[in-house]
């Protein structure tokens, strides 16, 4: 028994840590280039075009709320935004607005191929 954990051992004289530096850390850069290429920059490309859609929104435009109101803006200023939902009056953040479901409420409806 002590026979084969002695074999399981290093070598003695530090042989075992003479590789290249490099060649040991190449799996966590490449985890690290995987997570951002799948993770981090995806996020960052939404992020940026929800930006950029609730820059371009404005008077009359139709927008569904974070909390699913659905209402039309009357006005809109550099941070918020006042908005009409069946006669009642609201003024909200810009960032309370959905981009995906405002979107999709503004698209035309599409015609079913036959």
């Amino acid at each position: 028994m002590l026979n084969q954990i002695l074999l399981m051992a290093p070598p003695a004289g530090g042989a075992a840590g003479g590789g290249n530096p490099i060649m040991s850390f190449l799996p966590l850069i490449l985890i690290f280039v995987v997570f951002y290429f799948f993770m981090i920059y995806p996020q960052i490309k939404k992020n940026k075009a929800q930006k950029k859609f609730r820059e371009i929104l404005g008077k009359g435009d139709k927008v569904i709320t974070i909390g699913g109101v659905h209402a039309k803006i009357l006005e809109a200023t550099e941070h918020t935004f006042l908005i009409e939902s069946e006669g009642t009056k609201l003024r909200i953040d810009r960032t309370a607005v959905s981009m995906e479901a405002s979107q999709a409420l503004n698209q035309p409806a599409k015609e079913e191929k036959k």
